[in-house]
């Protein structure tokens, strides 16, 4: 929540009210993201009220939703979590039916679909579907509503993903980064019209998404090599180049003409010198992908279901290995 105090009594009440029949344990969380209006004595003032079930994580600033919502999932400590705003446009009655669909078709992040969406057309929806046909088309994740902060996730395959800037719009892509896309699943889900509150997004956010967006591409194919990337630029350009500069010396060798005054030259120049450059950034960045990967202890793989240790060390080789012929040495692996 941020600047949310007239949806504060609301909000915690329909998530109780959504949540009574739940058979599990559950807790809510309910991050305040620096807000100066008087949400976050509001807050803690209903979670007196309601017991410990209610946490409150106040931010010492704005720090927007992504850091927000990352702040919530490290506090989370369920099996399943389930994030939403706090303005109520998401109904938390969803919450318990996305459960059982997730459980049931044993999915990884099930999102929401506001199918029905309660906008204004202009300003959220035709940004919004312009930009979710552009994330599925470049990430290779086709969800029909990216935007939608209503998503329940298991909380080991979230957790390995960490999000940094405004990557909450790109969530299914970041997971899809861990585990198949087979195991992100989408679900239509309500939503309201907002109440009490401003909203705190507009046309602006359209240009960052497009910006956001060159970061997930990027990270989603080569954050394990980089030098792919910046390489393939280079030897596009050194080949172009190369290729302008053969023809140029044909002209100036063969033909006798003068070349010196041409766009052309100078086009053949820039290419191979901006070849050089990409192919010299790659090495760099190969560098530190390297060093990154080794200081921080991040595999480039994710291992699904790891193999159980053995209590019994003898317990876990085939008899076949186990019997040695007499005299010959053991090979255990």
């Amino acid at each position: 929540m941020y600047n949310e105090i007239d949806n504060v009594t609301a909000m915690l009440a329909r998530v109780h009210e959504s949540l009574a029949a739940y058979q599990g344990p559950w807790e809510l969380l309910v991050v305040d993201d620096g807000s100066t209006d008087g949400t976050p004595q509001a807050l803690n003032k209903q979670a007196a009220d309601y017991g410990a079930h209610v946490r409150v994580i106040e931010l010492r600033r704005n720090f927007g939703q992504t850091a927000a919502m990352q702040a919530g999932i490290d506090e989370a400590r369920g099996e399943l979590i389930a994030t939403l705003d706090g303005d109520l446009q998401n109904d938390p009655a969803d919450i318990p039916r996305m459960i059982d669909h997730l459980l049931e078709k044993d999915l990884d992040l099930l999102t929401g679909w506001r199918k029905n969406r309660q906008d204004d057309l202009l300003l959220r929806k035709i940004p919004s579907r312009i930009a979710n046909r552009l994330i599925g088309k470049i990430t290779g994740v086709r969800i029909n509503d990216y935007g939608c902060s209503l998503k329940v996730y298991r909380a080991s395959v979230i957790k390995q993903v960490r999000l940094y800037g405004e990557m909450h719009r790109f969530i299914p892509a970041w997971v899809a980064a861990v585990v198949p896309p087979s195991r992100i699943g989408e679900i239509v889900v309500n939503h309201n019209a907002r109440t009490a509150g401003e909203s705190k997004y507009g046309i602006s956010r359209t240009f960052r998404v497009i910006l956001d967006l060159l970061s997930v591409y990027f990270f989603m194919r080569y954050r394990a090599r980089p030098g792919h990337f910046f390489g393939s630029i280079g030897l596009a350009l050194g080949g172009l180049g190369g290729m302008l500069m053969v023809y140029l010396g044909f002209v100036k060798f063969i033909l006798g003409d003068d070349i010196g005054g041409r766009p052309l030259f100078l086009i053949a120049v820039v290419c191979v010198i901006a070849a050089l450059q990409f192919l010299t950034t790659g090495v760099l960045s190969e560098m530190i992908s390297r060093t990154y990967f080794e200081s921080s202890k991040h595999e480039q793989y994710v291992i699904y279901n790891r193999a159980t240790a053995c209590d019994d060390q003898s317990a876990c080789w085939s008899d076949n290995t186990m019997k040695q012929p007499e005299g010959s040495a053991s090979n255990d692996a």
